[in-house]
C-alpha cells in the first residue's frame, strides 16, 4: 500500500493515469498533453509501471500505454478511484481533456487522409490485407445467440461450420450419407452441431423446431421444391426466417449427367410463388454478385419469413 501511495503522490502520474484509464496512448501524444519532455514522461511511466499500474504492447516502431482497472488488485483499484474522484475537479485535469481531444482529432484526421487517397485502391488493398468476401462469414453474427439453425441439405457442412459459433444449435441434414459422413469430420469439434439423416420433403425434425434454415444450393437437386418448402415452414417457428440460394434459370443441360441436376435453375417469380404457397411472407429475392473467375450460372438468395399467428402449412403431396 505505501508503494502504490508513493506511486500516486506525484501529480504528473496521477495526469497519466487519468488519461491512460481512457486511452491507450503513445509517448508522444502523452507529451503533447502533458506539455511535457519526453525524458520526464518515459521517467514516470517506467515507475508507473514498475509499480503495476500500467501496462504496454510494441506496434511497429511505438510503444503504447495503457491502464486497465480490471488488472489492478482490489486495494489499489479502491486507492485509485478515490484520487480519480478528487482530482477530477483540477484544471490540469480540464486542460487535459482539451488537449487529448486535440490528440484523438489528429489521429482520425490521419485516418481520414488516408482514405481519401486510397479510395481508389481500397478494394484492392482490402483483398489483399483479409481476402475476399470475410463479411460473408462474418454476417452471421447477425443470427440470434439463442437461435436453433437448420442447415437442410447440409451438404459437407461448410455452412453449418460458420454459423455454429453465432448460434445456440444448429441441426444439420442431408440425404446422402457420404455428405453426412464428410460433414461428421469437418464438424468434429462443433459441440453445438447436431447430424440427422433425412430426406428433404420428409425432415426429421419436430415442428417449429428451428428459428431459422437455410437451403443452400440444394433445390436444383430434388424433385419437387415446393414440397421441400412446405417442410421447411413446417419446422420453422412462426416468425422463423428462411434463405434459399440456388441458381437462376440456365440452359447447361449436361449439369443433368455430370451432376444429377433434376431442375436447370428457376425463374424468381416462380420460386416467389413456391414460397408464399408453402406459407411464407415477406419474400425478398436478388441476384448475387457473379465472382469473375466463377464458372458456374449466376445465383439468387431469397429470403423470407415463416408466417406469423397461423397453424403449420399443410403437408404437400410429393406427386
Amino acid at each position: 500500500m505505501l508503494n502504490w501511495m508513493q506511486s500516486l503522490s506525484d501529480g504528473t502520474r496521477v495526469r497519466l493515469l487519468r488519461l491512460l484509464e481512457r486511452h491507450e496512448l503513445t509517448v508522444a501524444e502523452l507529451c503533447a498533453v502533458l506539455q511535457s519532455p519526453q525524458s520526464t514522461v518515459s521517467r514516470h511511466l517506467k515507475v508507473l509501471a514498475d509499480d503495476g499500474w500500467i501496462d504496454s504492447r510494441r506496434e511497429a516502431t511505438s510503444r503504447l500505454y495503457h491502464m486497465s482497472l480490471d488488472d489492478l488488485e482490489p486495494p489499489a483499484r479502491r486507492l485509485w478511484l478515490l484520487l480519480r474522484e478528487q482530482t477530477a475537479d483540477l484544471p490540469s485535469s480540464e486542460q487535459d481533456e482539451q488537449r487529448l481531444a486535440s490528440v484523438l482529432a489528429d489521429r482520425q484526421s490521419r485516418s481520414q487522409a488516408f482514405f481519401s487517397s486510397a479510395a481508389g485502391q481500397w478494394d484492392r488493398l482490402r483483398h489483399e490485407l483479409y481476402g475476399d468476401r470475410f463479411d460473408a462469414f462474418a454476417f452471421a453474427g447477425l443470427l440470434g445467440a439463442n437461435w436453433v439453425v437448420g442447415d437442410l441439405g447440409c451438404g459437407t457442412g461448410q455452412t453449418a461450420e460458420a454459423v455454429a459459433p453465432f448460434v445456440s444449435r444448429v441441426i444439420a441434414v442431408d440425404q446422402a450419407a457420404g455428405m453426412i459422413s464428410r460433414a461428421r469430420q469437418r464438424l468434429g469439434g462443433a459441440e453445438n452441431v447436431e447430424l440427422r439423416r433425412g430426406e428433404l420433403e420428409a425432415l426429421p425434425l419436430d415442428d417449429g423446431e428451428l428459428d431459422a434454415a437455410v437451403i443452400i444450393l440444394v433445390l436444383h437437386h430434388v424433385a419437387d421444391p415446393p414440397a421441400v418448402l412446405v417442410e421447411a415452414a413446417r419446422v420453422l417457428r412462426p416468425g422463423g426466417h428462411l434463405l434459399v440460394v440456388d441458381m437462376t434459370a440456365h440452359e447447361r443441360t449436361e449439369y443433368r449427367q455430370q451432376m444429377g441436376h433434376v431442375w436447370l435453375g428457376f425463374e424468381p417469380k416462380q420460386v416467389v410463388a413456391w414460397l408464399g404457397t408453402a406459407g411464407f411472407t415477406d419474400t425478398r429475392i436478388r441476384l448475387l454478385p457473379t465472382e469473375a473467375q466463377a464458372r458456374g450460372p449466376a445465383l439468387f438468395a431469397a429470403a423470407a419469413s415463416r408466417t406469423t399467428g397461423t397453424s403449420n402449412p399443410p403437408k404437400r403431396s410429393l406427386s
